[in-house]
């Protein structure tokens, strides 16, 4: 039979690209309208088997399997002009994927904005090389108007942490206009080397683009230089581990590309593990610390579309909660305010 056909009698072969879906998983997708009592109810009576055989729903499914399908399942769910069982295609499959790992993401959803624990490594817009990330992922969250979800703001491929998306065309202008405007307020957490001399402080320096071989990256400019705009950030000692690493607590006035990366690298302090502005010969991260950037987008206020103040924590990617414990950091020490 081939496999991406249904029988004359309902019955259906199972794809390579369903291959290892849990079968109630399998029927999810293609009989939305199913409940879980009634897929229980008929693989109990046997209606539903795999090759011939009666199965839980538990199990997992294998390329060339066929599916029995009751008559009464033809009439249901997710059908062409024809009755049949429509077929799981792999933009189906990879959309239902997308959901999945978006929903594992979420910290907050509402009417009008969902926001995210985005992981590091994970980009947020395309670029050379990438067929994976945030935006593209957003086309498996439309709307039933068809609308799709818009990016507000930017995180780093390798920062972690909170990502607001808009998911109406009037939350998005609102959400933009409060960045514009710099009604938001965006803490970011990070693992320096070196200590600060000064506890607290601000950042204002202006900042270029400029072209490498492994692609653009930004650096401190003189004002008036071309192309060179201006950058303003804050930051604070947290907590110290000797005077080799410090907890940064680090907030961005103003929005450059990299600004954060590059004012820390800039005060001497440059964040850990971070690959295009840590360039310091001869230093070593200590035993038991991941080489990858620590640098985390920890908490966000921004004015929400709907009225009041949008205040979202994202917890601490795993390789910095490892780095934390490894140096005895206590979150205590951060002085949060609570969520309002």
């Amino acid at each position: 039979m081939n496999s991406n056909k249904n029988s004359h009698d309902g019955s259906r072969t199972v794809d390579a690209e369903e291959a290892g879906m849990r079968l109630d998983r399998w029927f999810k997708l293609h009989f939305s309208g199913l409940a879980f009592g009634q897929l229980q109810k008929l693989l109990r009576s046997g209606q539903i088997r795999i090759n011939g055989g009666r199965v839980k729903s538990d199990a997992r499914i294998a390329t060339g399997q066929v599916i029995r399908i009751p008559p009464m399942l033809n009439n249901m769910g997710n059908r062409e002009g024809s009755g049949q069982v429509r077929h799981l295609t792999s933009n189906t499959i990879r959309d239902r994927h997308d959901v999945d790992v978006l929903r594992a993401m979420l910290l907050h959803e509402d009417d009008k904005v969902f926001v995210f624990n985005k992981p590091a490594g994970l980009a947020v817009q395309g670029g050379s090389g990438l067929n994976r990330h945030v935006d593209k992922m957003l086309e498996s969250m439309r709307s039933k108007k068809g609308e799709k979800p818009r990016l507000v703001h930017r995180l780093d491929r390798d920062t972690s942490g909170v990502l607001v998306v808009a998911k109406t065309r009037g939350a998005a202008a609102a959400l933009a206009k409060s960045f514009r405007r710099r009604d938001t307020q965006k803490t970011y957490w990070a693992v320096c080397k070196g200590v600060p001399r000064k506890k607290q402080g601000g950042i204002s320096e202006y900042m270029v683009r400029y072209s490498t071989p492994d692609g653009d990256r930004m650096r401190i400019a003189r004002h008036g230089e071309p192309g060179a705009d201006h950058s303003q950030s804050n930051y604070r000692l947290i907590e110290n581990s000797g005077p080799n690493l410090s907890w940064l607590e680090l907030q961005p006035v103003s929005g450059r590309t990299h600004q954060l990366r590059v004012h820390t690298a800039h005060i001497g302090h440059p964040i850990i593990g971070d690959s295009k502005y840590f360039n310091i010969e001869n230093w070593a991260l200590p035993g038991g610390i991941q080489n990858r950037l620590h640098l985390h987008a920890r908490n966000i206020k921004i004015p929400h579309p709907a009225g009041g103040t949008l205040n979202i924590t994202a917890p601490l990617p795993q390789h910095m909660v490892q780095t934390f414990n490894l140096l005895g950091f206590d979150l205590a020490n951060a002085g949060e305010e609570e969520e309002v």
